[in-house]
Order: C-alpha cells, then structure tokens, then sequence
C-alpha cells in the first residue's frame, strides 16, 4: 500500500552548515512528484531525508518531522535500515553490483531479508523485472553481469532492484541525468506505470521532464551562496508550470535565472 508522507518544519545540517531551512509539505500517496530548482538548492540533501540516506555523510542531522502515514521515520528506536526497506532509492548514476548478475542483482535485497526459497527468488526477480520494464530484454541472461547492460538498462535493473523488497515509497534523484533520449523515455513510461502502485518523488534539472511525469512539482531555491535552500512554491504540475504564485518560480521557469 503506497503511503503519505508528511513532512513538517525539516531543517537539514551537514555539521553547522544549514543546507535547507524550513520545509513542510505533503506528498500523496500514488503519485509522482518532481523537485525542481537551481543547482545546490538542498533538493537532493533533502530528498535524501526522506529515507535517512542523508544520515551516511558525518555530522548530518534533521531537525522537524517526516511522516510516513502515521509513523514518525526519526522518532527514537525508528531503524534506518528499516525506512530504506518501506522507502526505496534509486540513484542519478546506476549502481548495479558489479560482481553480480542481473538475478543476483535484482535478488540482493531478497536475500539481505533471509529470503533463501529459490521459488520465491525465482518469481519475484521476474515480477520485479517486468515491472522495471526490462524482462524482455535480459529473461535470456540473467546469469550475466548486471554491469555488463547498457546505461538505461542498468537504471531499469536499478529501479527492479529497488521495487522487489516491495517498498512504499520510491525516491528517484535525476535518474534520467546523461541517458540516452530512448532510455529517458523508456524510464518516464515506467514512472507513469510505477505510480499505480508507489509513492514516487523525483528529482530532476529537466523541467520539461517534471512537466511530462508530475502530477505535482515542488519549486526550491536560495538567495545567495551559501544560504540554505528553500522550498518557495508547492503545487499541482500544471499550475507550477502555468500560472505560479510566486514571481520567482516564474523567473526560473522562464529562464531569467538558474
């Protein structure tokens, strides 16, 4: 069951430094959100605080809540492992295991689980496949290295590796970034089928992409250099993209600044 999140005064820190100030929003659940911005406006820093990969880097810490449906992911006890399990991450460079193949690949979490049933593994490693649009395209080699696929094919092995622990929530940090125009299609077609069944958030520089996949868009920015990043406007895609309410949403879509 995809899920709500609900975040509310979230301030990020690497050490002292503030990258992002003041956030609070909601995402609903079975549907895709875009974040959009300038370079270093904290949209990846906090999408990262979303599943606490964030926590990875030393001296980093959230203050504010995040809220999954009716569990607070930083309350005492909460295990970050855990989150990542219910919120999936698929990373702007694919990272498939090298020395695995596409089964093991897509397997691995599986497997960390203490699934061990070959049967199960079997079944699930298909179904997370055809779900990453790829089945077709590898059902013949699964015992090859996943590295050896083409780069939209290993964000696709990627985002199969992500769906077959079943998460909830599926955050995506410019997975288009540097693919091919048939692979960014190929993975906009499988967002826009994902989110029947997922929470799904992305971040990406393609406004045009955030445009076409979105069914909402969070605009962040900053003053200067140096200052944390902000989360100026929050609205449906086509409103973001039409009509915004605030001038400097527009001047960035427009192009008078980014």
């Amino acid at each position: 069951m995809a899920k709500r999140i609900e975040v509310s005064g979230l301030n990020v820190y690497y050490g002292d430094f503030k990258a992002v100030e003041d956030v609070s929003m909601t995402i609903e659940p079975r549907s895709v959100t875009a974040f959009i911005g300038p370079s270093g406006c904290g949209k990846s820093t906090y999408l990262r605080t979303l599943n606490r990969m964030h926590e990875v880097i030393p001296g980093a810490r959230v203050e504010g809540k995040v809220m999954l449906d009716q569990q607070d992911l930083y309350a005492t006890g909460v295990d970050p492992v855990a989150v990542r399990r219910v919120v999936g991450m698929v990373f702007q460079r694919p990272n498939p295991f090298p020395t695995m193949s596409i089964f093991d690949n897509v397997a691995s979490g599986l497997k960390l689980n203490g699934v061990k049933n070959k049967k199960k593994l079997t079944q699930v490693v298909e179904q997370s496949l055809q779900g990453a649009n790829l089945w077709t395209e590898v059902k013949d080699r699964l015992d090859k290295p996943g590295a050896g696929l083409s780069g939209g094919q290993q964000q696709r092995l990627c985002i199969a590796r992500a769906i077959a622990v079943e998460p909830e929530v599926i955050l995506m940090d410019e997975p288009c970034s540097a693919r091919h125009p048939i692979s960014t299609l190929a993975i906009e077609d499988l967002i826009a089928e994902l989110k029947n069944q997922y929470t799904i958030i992305i971040v990406t520089h393609n406004m045009q992409q955030a445009a076409r996949v979105s069914d909402r868009t969070a605009f962040f920015s900053l003053e200067k250099t140096g200052d944390p990043g902000r989360l100026i406007e929050y609205d449906e895609t086509n409103k973001i993209f039409t009509n915004p309410s605030v001038k400097k949403t527009e001047d960035y879509i427009t192009g008078r600044f980014g």
